[in-house]
């Protein structure tokens, strides 16, 4: 059975994604950190207590793909932390703990799961554009920064590894969505940026639409949902 699999379903983007593809009749598995009883009260298949930063919890997702003879024909991933920072108040913990859950996760998810993957598969990353390095011109926010233009690397890597399988691999900036994720952002801040905020449907729609069009010539990229090529 060929399904898609977002990792990180519990809310927000992967949230919709998940009932977007299922409401068009896509078979989808919403791996979820905790629960996921609204994702399973439409009749979504969840398999919950996936942490990212846990090889054992990822060795258990790829066996339980396994048991049920789950090809996996689109990867997504989606779960992601973030805490605001300056030079100041640059915190190390915190950002050992984002470099964890935002680059290394989706290199452990991924590698851990390949052998689930079919060979013309699909995976998207999520990072941020606030990930590249060719687009900062504002400074600030050291460890979100640093986390997502490392899963820049991460996703490129696996373009080029994956590649070799037929496996498809894009970077994705998701625009900037109105999600649980920006409670931290001062809310003065969060209002000045009402403006631009995306809704999680929207951004759902949008990286559907990119990974319903990625072709192995056209991975190995940072894309944003309108099918822009960001710099890295």
């Amino acid at each position: 059975m060929s399904t898609k699999l977002i990792i990180g379903a519990d809310t927000g983007i992967a949230n919709a994604m998940t009932r977007a593809l299922h409401a068009r009749g896509d078979s989808v598995v919403a791996a979820t950190l905790k629960g996921g009883a609204d994702l399973i009260g439409e009749g979504i298949e969840v398999i919950p207590d996936v942490d990212v930063t846990s090889d054992e919890a990822v060795a258990t997702l790829a066996k339980k793909l396994t048991e049920q003879d789950v090809t996996v024909s689109w990867l997504v991933h989606v779960a992601g932390v973030m805490f605001l920072d300056s030079l100041e108040t640059f915190d190390f913990d915190d950002a050992r703990r984002q470099f964890e859950i935002n680059t290394l996760g989706p290199l452990r998810v991924i590698r851990g799961l390949q052998n689930n993957l079919a060979d013309d598969a699909k995976v998207g990353i999520l990072t941020s554009r606030v990930g590249s390095i060719g687009d900062n011109t504002s400074g600030g926010d050291y460890a979100y920064r640093i986390s997502k233009a490392g899963a820049n690397m991460v996703a490129r890597n696996l373009s080029i590894d994956l590649g070799k399988r037929g496996i498809a691999v894009q970077a994705l900036h998701p625009g900037t969505v109105n999600t649980h994720l920006l409670d931290v952002m001062d809310p003065s801040v969060k209002e000045q940026a009402a403006a631009v905020l995306v809704t999680p449907e929207s951004a759902a729609a949008g990286l559907i639409d990119v990974l319903d069009n990625l072709t192995l010539e056209t991975a190995g990229q940072f894309q944003r949902t309108n099918g822009e090529v960001l710099p890295w």
